[in-house]
């Protein structure tokens, strides 16, 4: 992302003081349909900004604590939120979608759809079938169990569900729950609570600002990343930061060769100090860390011209 698009959203995002503390805004009436007004207009000036018809998904499958809290939080605030899913736990399966000729989905409850599939897969499903000829506002996926920071974030299910709907053009944010080592179960289930409301909280600083526009930068998403604070995990983060997917992996593989043609795989967390400004380092310091990302692999404008010098006059 561009400098410049960067420092334009960390200002729409944290120019007001105490974002991270902010609560969940008010009940409105919930529609059992989807809003015919989703796509239009200018509200009149001074009105409250309108709900949102959200699209919710995860990686941790459609009955997650992390999901259901996020739709309760998310529909008391007042929007219109339909679940779309994976029926199992599909986490570390990062952007994979499409990869097979058929999906089995199931329709267990009103306003939820669990498909036999990434959160890829439930994404593009939603958007085509579930939303179909009317796109959602907003794909949230999450909150997950467990952070997606560093390294994590490129293989993450919850990141990837973000990401499909990006490349179909629809505004995205992950959310995460949890810090930068092996989850405490009981703490962090605890702090999901926090997490989505600090989320409905950004929610309503994004449509609130967005007035007639688009809730986000074109083709940019949100990670959020949202820390355990206490013993208990209820507590509020201590603030919130704008920052970038720390560039550290912290997961080592070790291979053993056991002589049958297979080898046995071990993996142990080696995590590096953090890099200033990083997601890392805000979620370590009981902070909210939100990045900016994309669905493309764009470098930069320096790192293009950069390459572009080192390629020069190359031939096949």
């Amino acid at each position: 992302m561009r400098p410049r698009r960067l420092l334009s959203l960390a200002a729409l995002l944290l120019c007001t003081p105490g974002l991270a503390g902010t609560a969940p805004a008010a009940a409105a009436p919930h529609s059992a349909a989807p809003h015919p007004a989703a796509q239009s207009p200018v509200r009149p000036q001074g009105a409250a900004p309108r709900p949102l018809r959200i699209l919710l998904t995860n990686d941790d499958g459609y009955d997650a604590p992390g999901i259901r809290t996020a739709f309760q939080l998310l529909t008391a605030a007042g929007h219109d939120v339909t679940i779309v899913a994976p029926l199992t736990n599909q986490s570390g399966t990062g952007t994979k979608m499409l990869s097979g000729t058929s999906l089995a989905v199931r329709h267990p409850e009103p306003r939820v759809w669990a498909v036999d599939g990434t959160p890829g897969d439930s994404v593009v499903f939603g958007l085509s079938e579930v939303y179909a000829g009317a796109a959602p506002d907003l794909v949230v996926s999450g909150t997950n169990f467990g952070p997606n920071v560093a390294g994590l974030a490129n293989h993450s299910g919850t990141v990837g569900g973000a990401i499909a709907a990006l490349e179909y053009g629809v505004p995205a944010v992950a959310v995460s729950t949890g810090g930068f080592a092996a989850p405490d179960p009981v703490a962090t289930v605890n702090a999901m609570r926090p997490t989505v409301e600090f989320l409905v909280g950004l929610i309503d600083r994004l449509r609130s600002r967005a007035r007639s526009g688009p809730l986000l930068p074109e083709g940019v998403g949100l990670n959020i990343n949202h820390p355990v604070v206490g013993a208990d995990g209820k507590a509020p983060a201590e603030g919130s930061a704008v920052t970038f997917q720390d560039p550290q992996q912290a997961l080592v593989p070790d291979f053993t060769d056991t002589g049958d043609g297979t080898w046995k795989v071990t993996v142990r967390f080696a995590p590096r100090p953090p890099a200033k400004g990083g997601d890392v380092a805000a979620v370590s310091a009981s902070k909210v860390a939100i990045s900016p990302v994309s669905a493309d692999w764009n470098t930069g404008p320096a790192d293009f011209a950069e390459v572009s010098a080192l390629l020069a006059g190359l031939r096949p």
